[in-house]
């Protein structure tokens, strides 16, 4: 297996985004792929790692870019500066993904009809608003992200199957707000799922999440139920 990277611009209200292609080259024809959404620092090096592992299971992996190209985050401030304008206006938000959606399609590594998101913490957040929309997509993965709806997606279908990887001491996420999420999803017709993981806080996917006074903090056991589930699920997505 040879993992083959490839960086790719795109453009969206002005502004250039710079995302990375990750593929197995031994790999024939037009591959699934998914996207990785980032959490609230920005595209790093990590989510090109998952789009890697991803390229290992058989897929494309996309490592997107919501902020810029080369716009990350130094610290909790920073990171909040970021991410704020995107909680605060969520058509925005979704319209930036649907854009990259259109840019993965177009790339020849990729099946147009197999896409997938996942997302990490502010990126979980990013693939459920992406399916709320009723995205003409076959899955989307969150782990460990925020639930609150975006208040304009009210009434649509959910078309893409769902599952949220959730740490159940996650302060950022109460359990009123899982239970939210199950209902809204069931009301838009979704196929979904919701693992919860007891002793489990937010970012536990995240080898260097050591702040439990924030709220994160690995935890390998739930990363690895959370991954090999995660697994199964892109077999039924593209499937």
């Amino acid at each position: 297996m040879t993992v083959t990277t490839r960086a790719i611009e795109y453009e969206h209200l002005g502004k250039t985004f710079e995302g990375v292609l990750a593929w197995d080259d031994v790999q024939t024809g037009a591959l699934p792929a998914v996207l990785i959404a980032h959490a609230w620092a920005g595209r790093t090096e990590n989510e090109v790692e998952f789009a890697k592992r991803i390229a290992g299971l058989g897929y494309a992996g996309f490592a997107l870019d919501l902020y810029g190209k080369g716009i990350v985050g130094a610290s909790k401030e920073e990171n909040q500066k970021l991410m704020s304008p995107f909680l605060e206006d969520r058509g925005m938000l979704q319209s930036r993904l649907q854009r990259i959606v259109d840019v993965v399609k177009d790339q020849p590594e990729v099946d147009s009809k197999k896409i997938a998101i996942m997302g990490f913490c502010f990126g979980g957040l990013c693939a459920l608003d992406l399916a709320r929309t009723g995205a003409e997509i076959r899955g989307a993965a969150s782990f460990h992200g925020l639930f609150n709806p975006p208040g304009d997606t009210q009434g649509k279908k959910i078309k893409a199957k769902v599952i949220a990887f959730h740490g159940w001491d996650d302060p950022m996420v109460p359990p009123e707000d899982v239970v939210a999420l199950g209902k809204e999803l069931t009301e838009a017709g979704a196929d979904w799922q919701i693992h919860a993981y007891g002793g489990t806080m937010h970012a536990f996917t995240n080898p260097e999440a050591n702040d439990p006074d924030f709220g994160t903090v690995y935890n390998k056991t739930a990363a690895d139920r959370a991954w090999t589930s995660f697994q199964t699920f892109l077999k039924e997505c593209f499937g």
